[in-house]
């Protein structure tokens, strides 16, 4: 027996289902074998698929990075719903200090702007909230709004940021920069709505479509990575 039958009849033996293809030994994944999850990545550098716009304003791809133009609107990543996962975002602002943000657990397909902002959560990219009269619950990390930053580590431009969004059942978690920013659950105490464009109070969906705000025309947010992978276990 040679080497190539020798290991066919070793796999066929312990239960998996291997092919034999070009001289190249393959083995099925099986749903009894733990896999190790990978990033997928959501923008590929080179166009807008998989994505949809809703509100004003547009995204548009150029030299690998996933820019905006005007606003108050919303690209969202149509293909599917999220939950049970990290969203790695890899952001710089282009001036010294821009304004955006990440939506989560949005619940049905945005037609327009204000639905992502009343009824899932945004995970806020600002800096210098002070500038508009806000305080630290609308600082870069903070479910806007709802949570108090426990750091505040958000870089401005032109440095590169990376954002990392957990969704663990009703848990939400946010670090920046490699550090906790908020560690939120539904039923956590929130304070009370001070302006009324702040979100609507209420529970969100443990899965929902996720997407980038392009906030304004004076409000100008790079991204370079929108990846996401499944958890491998739950972290509570």
């Amino acid at each position: 027996m040679n080497l190539l039958n020798y290991l066919i009849a070793i796999c066929c033996i312990s239960g998996n289902i291997v092919n034999q293809k070009d001289n190249v030994l393959t083995v099925s994944d099986r749903a009894d074998i733990p896999q190790k999850s990978e990033w997928r990545q959501l923008f590929n550098g080179k166009d807008l698929a998989g994505w949809k716009q809703a509100g004003p304003g547009d995204h548009y791809v150029e030299d690998g990075l996933l820019k905006s133009h005007g606003g108050m609107g919303l690209l969202y990543w149509e293909r599917e719903k999220f939950g049970n996962c990290t969203i790695r975002v890899v952001y710089r602002m282009r001036d010294t200090l821009d304004g955006s943000g990440i939506f989560i657990r949005i619940p049905v397909e945005p037609r327009e702007e204000w639905m992502p902002i009343h009824y899932g959560y945004e995970v806020q990219i600002d800096n210098k909230p002070e500038m508009y009269n806000e305080d630290d619950y609308h600082y870069t990390g903070a479910l806007y709004s709802i949570t108090s930053p426990l750091a505040k580590v958000g870089k401005n431009g032109p440095e590169w940021n990376t954002m990392e969004i957990t969704l663990d059942g009703i848990r939400t978690i946010v670090y920046v920069n490699g550090i906790k920013v908020t560690d939120y659950k539904e039923g956590d105490p929130v304070p009370d709505r001070k302006f009324d464009f702040e979100p609507l109070r209420g529970p969100r969906p443990e899965r929902g479509y996720i997407g980038i705000q392009n906030q304004s025309k004076n409000d100008i947010v790079f991204f370079k990575e929108i990846a996401v992978k499944s958890l491998d276990k739950a972290i509570r």
